[in-house]
């Protein structure tokens, strides 16, 4: 009920501003990993993502918890991703980027669209259709938009703050349209006005194969 209701009210909502387009759902997603231990990985330069790449940074938890120096931004299920992504186990001083192939076949059809900020969350909206490959599943997560000279960044940064998922849903099995509502809560060291809905679909190898997102524009 509350991500509805927060979804019902955003769409409502005729003070947002229009959004440029955003990279097809098919485009190449860059997700780059540095691990909360490695000050210097989120202040090194880093390769700049072409606008019509889709972008993803993880900080990654390390074996000291909390008390890593990045740990305030390091979601918890980095370290999975990292692992699906990277087939290894993150280093505690590098950096690691990893590139999913554009996929142009069977078509796949995504889109996300999240309430307005309240009481700590954000009520997200995911609709799909197509047929994926078996055993696909589908994520959420807010990403954090930080610009370059932010926070210490030498580089823009589309930061995951907070994911959901997996969800693998007879719908989706069949290829028939289907719909997720979650309501997500943003973690307190994130800004909520940097803040925006993102979905994927991963493949049963933990490639992402579709992607869709919301005001584009803030990339």
């Amino acid at each position: 009920m509350l991500a509805a209701a927060a979804v019902t009210a955003f769409a409502a909502d005729n003070a947002m501003p229009e959004a440029l387009p955003c990279p097809p759902v098919n485009a190449v997603v860059i997700e780059r990993f540095i691990s909360a231990e490695c000050t210097a990985c989120w202040s090194a330069p880093a390769a700049r993502v072409d606008a019509n790449q889709w972008l993803l940074d993880w900080i990654v938890p390390s074996a000291r918890g909390d008390e890593a120096p990045l740990s305030s931004a390091s979601p918890a299920e980095a370290r999975a991703r990292a692992r699906r992504a990277l087939r290894y186990e993150m280093a505690v001083d590098r950096a690691s980027v990893h590139r999913s192939a554009a996929r142009s076949t069977p078509p796949l059809l995504l889109h996300v669209v999240s309430g307005p900020a309240w009481n700590g969350y954000f009520g997200v909206q995911v609709d799909g259709g197509g047929r994926p490959m078996a055993r696909a599943t589908v994520w959420i997560a807010l990403v954090e938009t930080v610009d370059a000279g932010t926070d210490g960044s030498a580089v823009p940064r589309e930061l995951v703050r907070t994911v959901a998922g997996p969800y693998a849903s007879s719908e989706l099995r069949d290829g028939q349209p289907w719909q997720l509502l979650q309501a997500m809560r943003w973690p307190d060291t994130a800004k909520p006005a940097r803040l925006q809905a993102r979905a994927w679909i991963e493949d049963a190898g933990g490639r992402i194969v579709a992607m869709a997102g919301e005001r584009c524009a803030a990339r």
